[in-house]
Order: structure tokens, then sequence, then C-alpha cells
């Protein structure tokens, strides 16, 4: 356990948090809601401080990222605990609780554990990361002095002052926007859309490289028209920004059908008008993940699974056709 960073003292002795939306009130000897946080004697804790999970180098790709390091391996680590209550959570068994396996590590051991594997990086990811989030900053802080770049694979679901004190260290971000419909939100998720919103903006205004996954799951947010309109507003802050629209299968409590192809490829088809680089994921008969220049149409970088071939692409992220910049981290 470790102090927690973010909270406010109330009367007898409850607590605030002050990390994420919730605003969890917290009772002595209570958890908040991601399960994480506790009151203990009047002081907040962090319980999963230093506590992995899970350890693994993985593509960057599988995270996804499509326009950060392609083609390279990064230290993968997750924790547990999670802010939202996703009903097909892949990963409920570390989100939803501690498991009884787990590896105690400081910032400094993972530092050399990222040595040894000789990764550029560690991407904090598999549960929600900012849960995990006073781990994640020392460990960030320390990394960044030493050129390893940290990389985040979140819900977005964070206030704004830990966010502003986080992405300081922060190289890369993949956020998930989880629909467009207010009340799939509130009642399927327990969270609140501004709030992504509002961090997807703010990463992408200081200058984090900042992906965005929708899973498209079945009768809950693949309506086409809502789907239009977070298309509409990811291109008002860029129309670079890295859009992978996910097929849902069933998972944990969701017993709903896989995402029907045919609305994955439409839903395609309405992001490549506002958006330049738009990726299909989970669909293996599919090759939708191919980047291609937005200005002249020569194919950049080749996917086949996790193989990635750069191909009209130069070393400077340049297209040889054209000679577009393309917003791709090599």
């Amino acid at each position: 356990m470790k102090p927690a960073i973010y909270f406010d003292e109330l009367e007898n002795s409850m607590l605030e948090c002050l990390l994420c939306p919730h605003h969890c009130r917290i009772k002595p000897g209570d958890a908040g809601i991601c399960g994480a946080r506790i009151n203990r004697n009047g002081m907040l804790y962090s319980l999963n401080y230093g506590e992995l999970t899970s350890i693994s180098m993985d593509p960057v790709e599988k995270k996804p990222f499509y326009h950060y390091r392609p083609g390279k391996s990064v230290l993968s680590v997750g924790s547990w605990g999670c802010n939202m209550k996703c009903p097909h959570c892949q990963n409920w068994g570390i989100a939803t609780k501690r498991p009884r396996h787990i590896q105690l590590v400081k910032p400094t051991q993972l530092l050399r554990i990222i040595d040894s594997e000789d990764s550029w990086g560690v991407a904090f990811t598999y549960n929600e990361p900012t849960v995990f989030f006073e781990f994640i900053l020392d460990t960030a802080r320390v990394a960044a002095k030493t050129g390893i770049e940290t990389l985040l694979v979140t819900n977005g679901y964070i206030e704004s002052d830990p966010l502003e004190l986080l992405i300081q260290s922060v190289s890369a971000m993949n956020i998930d926007l989880k629909g467009w419909n207010d009340d799939y939100y509130l009642k399927e998720l327990g969270a609140k859309k501004e709030y992504v919103l509002k961090t997807i903006e703010r990463a992408v205004e200081v200058g984090v490289h900042v992906e965005i996954t929708t899973l498209i799951v079945t009768d809950k947010n693949d309506s086409l028209e809502e789907l239009e309109e977070e298309f509409k507003w990811l291109s008002s802050l860029s129309k670079d920004i890295p859009l992978h629209l996910t097929r849902y299968y069933p998972a944990h409590k969701a017993e709903m059908p896989a995402t029907n192809v045919k609305l994955m490829k439409e839903a395609h088809k309405i992001a490549k008008k506002y958006l330049n680089y738009v990726y299909l994921g989970n669909i293996p008969e599919m090759e939708e993940g191919n980047t291609y220049c937005p200005e002249c149409g020569a194919l950049l970088i080749r996917r086949k699974g996790y193989n990635i071939e750069l191909e009209k692409l130069d070393e400077k992220g340049r297209c040889t056709e054209c000679g577009k910049e393309i917003p791709i981290i090599l």
C-alpha cells in the first residue's frame, strides 16, 4: 500500500477520493468503486501499488497502437481494479477483484525488468491503469529520465488534476471511447461520457500521441447514426487521430451475439469520411489493418496479424510516393 495523492477529508472520518469523476465517499475500512483505494484510519491508500498481475512482451499493435513504434514489441504490465463496470469485460478476473497471485515490484525494479527485456518502453494495460495511478506516476517519472517511454491503454475516466500530472511523463495513450450514447455509458458502464471526452481533448491538446478504440457491442452502442456523431467529434479534434473499431465477442456477463461484420464494414466506411486512419479489429478474416496515405492512396504499412512490413514509408515517416508527412512515430 501507498498513501494516495488525490482525496479530501470529510466529517466522521469519511474520505472523498478525487482521482476519478466518481468522487467516491469512502467510510473507514471501505474501498471505492475501483476496489483499489481504501480508507484506513482517515488516510486514503492505494491497495494495488506495485502489485502486478500480468507482465509480458507484446507487439505494440496488440494494445492497439498502429501509429506508434509500429512493428516493435513493448513490455506490457497490468495490476488489478477498474473504475468502470463493463458487462462484456474480457479481463474481468483482474478488473473486478484482487487476484490471488501477484508480483510485488518497485518502480526501480520494473525499470530493471524493462532493461532486461531490452524494451524501449512500458505499456500499462490489461486492467484500468488510472486506478494504478501512484505507481504509474512514480515509474513514468523515473523512466522518462532514462529515455524509457510510458504508454497507457485506458478508459480515460480520470479527473483533470491527476491527468495533468500524469501526462507530463506519458508518451502515448490508447483511449477507449466506448460509444456515443450517454445512457449506455451511465447505465451499462457506470460512468459519464463527458469526462472521457475531456481526457481525449486534453491529451490531444498537449501533444500526447493519442489513438482511440471503440468496441462496437451488439444492440448496445452499434447505432450507425450515433457512431457517425462520434466520428464527427473526433475529426473536429484532428482528422489524423487513428481510430480502431473493434468487434465485440460475448464475454463476462454479456451474452449478445458477436457484432455483425456487415455493420462493422459500414461503420468503417462512414468513419473514413471523417478520419484519415480507421482500422477494423477482431475480424481475422478481414484485411483492414493496413495504413494508406490519405493523399495519394499508397500502401504505407502492410499488416497481417502482428506481422508488420513498412512499404511506401521512409525513415522520417513520409510517404515515398507523394511526400506527405504521416502522423506516425517510428
